[in-house]
């Protein structure tokens, strides 16, 4: 099995908006490493996320804005020989994307930013509360470094192959 790396912006968007969650990750004054499941929206180059207002990430965003963002298609299990273990592989694509966190304050922004998070889920119009966008805490990232890669792709000398992937 090997991995490939992906370098058509087009096919980076397309993994990216597959996704439902992304994970970001982020490191404490201490070096400690936090991880969190988020939803999220994707416009423009820019990751758009939310949260409450405070708390631990907010708390380690404030010492220190650098975060690494990881989006991953649904894996799918893959083998070239049902018999060998060794031959089994996850197959699947990944980006990871490495940016600084800006809050944004400004009213109107926010609720473009709701937008593009809501629209990576639905194609529904949404309205929102005064209370609800002055209450929400919105992070945007826009990506210094970006990575991509295809992984558990067949070998092309494979003679048996089997995939239960959604490919």
């Amino acid at each position: 099995m090997r991995t490939y790396s992906i370098e058509e912006e087009h096919h980076i968007e397309r993994v990216i908006k597959a996704c439902r969650l992304c994970y970001v990750g982020m490191a404490d004054g201490n070096g400690r490493p936090y991880v969190l499941p988020m939803n999220f929206g994707y416009e423009d180059g820019v990751v758009y996320l939310h949260s409450a207002q405070e708390g631990h990430s907010i708390s380690v965003l404030e010492m220190n804005p650098q975060v690494c963002i990881v989006f991953c298609s649904d894996p799918g299990l893959v083998w070239q020989d049902e018999e060998v273990a060794c031959s089994y592989r996850m197959r699947g694509e990944s980006v990871i994307c490495y940016g600084k966190v800006v809050f944004e304050d400004d009213y109107d922004e926010k609720v473009k930013a709701l937008d593009c998070i809501m629209g990576q889920y639905s194609d529904r119009e949404f309205s929102y509360s005064a209370p609800s966008v002055r209450n929400v805490k919105i992070w945007k990232v826009a990506p210094e470094e970006i990575s991509a890669r295809e992984f558990g792709v067949p070998n092309k000398n494979a003679t048996r192959y089997k995939d239960r992937t959604q490919f």
